[in-house]
């Protein structure tokens, strides 16, 4: 029996390999262009489940599986940036240093008969306190770079994680655990 199709409704690299982990390549990733401005007093959780949804939405695939994510890290009911400059990420850090904060990853599958799985993952990272010295290497080593809060869990960023609670496949950016429930619920084979 040959496998239905799968589209990727992302660009993200970091997605990609996640899906790899789960044995998928998907036949098509697309990179939906939509508008990811929180609208006025919009909650984290919310945000993230609107633009999973509005990606999926963006790229309707007849007669294929549409998976989409977006992820939000949130500071209380404060989202933050995906960095795009150096100072936005160092207000980032230093904001996160010796602090907790959630992140969200929302996730939205579309079956080719319109039934549409979706799910959150919500962990929370704690983040030591971080010296000045720290924050400047971390900036220096340009991860940050369109980084939701300024940073990436896989990277340089590990030394400065003293716990998370919840999915780390989720912080990278694509829950697997919650992935796989999605896709199987809907039907689709997985390996």
């Amino acid at each position: 029996m040959d496998r239905p199709r799968l589209v990727l409704a992302s660009a993200s690299p970091r997605r990609l390999a996640l899906l790899a982990q789960l044995g998928l390549a998907p036949d098509e990733t697309l990179h939906p262009d939509i508008d990811e401005t929180p609208r006025k007093a919009e909650l984290p959780r919310l945000l993230a489940e609107r633009l999973a949804g509005a990606k999926a939405a963006a790229c309707p695939r007849p007669n294929a599986f549409v998976l989409a994510a977006d992820t939000v890290v949130a500071c209380g009911r404060r989202v933050l940036p995906k960095a795009e400059t150096a100072q936005q990420a160092r207000e980032c850090l230093e904001l996160l240093s010796g602090r907790r904060h959630h992140v969200l990853t929302a996730l939205v599958v579309v079956a080719p008969d319109g039934r549409v799985a979706t799910r959150l993952s919500d962990s929370v990272v704690g983040f030591a306190r971080l010296t000045p010295a720290q924050v400047q290497a971390h900036l220096a080593g340009g991860e940050w770079q369109g980084k939701a809060g300024g940073y990436a869990i896989q990277g340089q960023a590990a030394a400065y994680i003293r716990f998370l609670s919840g999915s780390y496949s989720g912080v990278v950016g694509l829950p697997l655990f919650e992935t796989a429930q999605a896709l199987r619920g809907l039907g689709f084979p997985l390996p």
